[in-house]
């Protein structure tokens, strides 16, 4: 069973890294453009990324997104990714845990923290394994393992009926997510894979009490495609040709989330390509914007490659604060200068 799931996430870096991996779906980030300010009266050098997330201070609002973990070529990619994340101040978000409980294998895939001793680190789980036996104890577990100063639980029910052996009785998951909240000695947030979550779900999961959500809307790597590609069931492999295009797109679930909650920690992912993308999701309301597929070639590469990566990230949102006259990220999130083309 551990040695499918190293398979499984193997088979995931490999084609993620494909194109064929995405869905056909827009994030409608594309949909919003800036007002440009040709007097923006204020100093360039001048301009302050910072924030906080889960009480962990970060340099900049971006952050990596859940990837992958438990193969071994994940070794590597997190390691990169980490070391990256520490010198830039990105916050940093781990693959799947569930492996990590269930065999040593690949273990050091997700311990990071001598890596990147300073900034916070989100650990992952698949909610769905709340019906299959994974306790609270087994999630604290995972946080002591990990050393994370948050957890993430995913919701990926469509992915789930296209993997192989997946994992689909999704049935009460709410009380457990309420229970497991309450029970966790860290903050719990909650994320989508790519689908996206809409007004209604992020209602009910703050309702239960949790610290963030990541709406991780359509507009970047579907899932359903993924495992379409992994299949050898021909039956599945057609019934997700039809979903290529499905999700809720990220710019439409972060405004309604946004206006629905107006005070609740939110990150936006989901075809975020760019700082510039970044800077138009946290105008329309995102408090923070991951990166997931878009950094994964550096990542296999080097640290350095990534550090260039992220580099040119804060840059381009620099460049947009700078364009539209804003020196501090709260200014970025009340600018009046987007608008919808």
């Amino acid at each position: 069973m551990t040695d499918d799931i190293h398979k499984r996430k193997s088979e995931h870096i490999t084609y993620s890294l494909s194109d064929e991996s995405l869905g056909t779906n827009r994030s409608g980030i594309e949909a919003y453009y800036f007002r440009h300010n040709a007097l923006p009266e204020i100093d360039f050098d001048a301009i302050d990324l910072s924030t906080s997330l889960v009480g962990q201070s970060l340099s900049s609002p971006f952050l990596v997104s859940s990837m992958t973990g438990g193969a071994e070529m994940a070794e590597s990619i997190n390691r990169h990714l980490a070391i990256a994340a520490e010198q830039q101040g990105w916050a940093l978000a781990l693959g799947s845990t569930r492996v990590i409980l269930e065999k040593e294998d690949f273990r050091s895939s997700f311990q990071l923290r001598s890596h990147a001793p300073s900034i916070p680190i989100i650990a992952n789980l698949g909610a769905v394994q709340l019906n299959y036996g994974v306790t609270h104890a087994d999630v604290e577990r995972i946080i002591d393992l990990t050393e994370a100063n948050a957890l993430v639980l995913h919701l990926n029910s469509i992915q789930e009926i296209i993997q192989p052996g997946g994992d689909t009785n999704f049935a009460g998951l709410l009380e457990k997510i309420e229970a497991l909240v309450d029970a966790l000695s860290v903050p719990v947030g909650v994320k989508e894979v790519g689908f996206g979550i809409d007004r209604d779900v992020a209602r009910q999961l703050y309702d239960a009490g949790v610290s963030f959500i990541d709406i991780a809307g359509a507009g970047g790597t579907s899932w359903s495609q993924v495992e379409k590609l992994r299949s050898q069931e021909p039956i599945k492999k057609q019934a997700a040709e039809a979903f290529a295009s499905w999700g809720n797109p990220t710019a439409k679930c972060l405004t309604d989330v946004r206006q629905a909650l107006p005070d609740h920690p939110l990150i936006a992912s989901g075809g975020i390509r760019n700082g510039l993308d970044g800077a138009k999701a946290i105008a329309l309301g995102a408090d923070y914007v991951g990166f997931a597929r878009k950094i994964l070639k550096e990542a296999v590469e080097s640290p350095e490659h990534v550090i260039e990566w992220m580099k040119v990230k804060e840059l381009e949102l620099q460049m947009v604060m700078f364009g539209i006259g804003a020196s501090h990220l709260d200014d970025l999130k009340t600018t009046d200068r987007i608008e919808k083309a």
